[in-house]
């Protein structure tokens, strides 16, 4: 009986270990629609581990710096750099899905994003 229950403790301790850190990690394409202003619709492929978020552009994409946390209940806070324009985002993730809104003062523009969870492994 001992060693069945200490089979199983190891068997639960290595499932924990190979589990993802956060719910929300892995990799999302996340799209960015204008309301308002000249900025147009701009795609991005981003990277989530433990809550931190990258730039995960795919070749050919024109290089974007995105720094900012996913909270564990999926609260977003972004900021998004490409050429001169800075972006801020913010809303939320549920699931395989995310939405909110984002703004670039100096352009004059705001609009609308929403995401989806491509991958819950984490890319380089």
């Amino acid at each position: 009986m001992t060693a069945t229950a200490l089979s199983l403790g190891m068997l639960c301790s290595t499932a924990a270990l190979a589990a993802p850190k956060s719910k929300h990690d892995g990799t999302w394409q996340v799209q960015m629609v204008t309301d308002s202003g000249i900025c147009g619709t701009n795609t991005y492929a981003i990277t989530v581990e433990q809550g931190n978020v990258r730039y995960h552009g795919d070749p050919g994409d024109a290089p974007a710096q995105i720094s900012g946390q996913i909270a564990s209940n999926g609260s977003v806070s972004l900021a998004i750099r490409r050429s001169s324009a800075q972006a801020q985002a913010s809303g939320s993730l549920a699931g395989q899905a995310g939405s909110g809104v984002w703004k670039v003062d100096s352009y004059g523009c705001s609009g609308r994003w929403n995401a989806q969870k491509r991958s819950s492994v984490a890319q380089s």
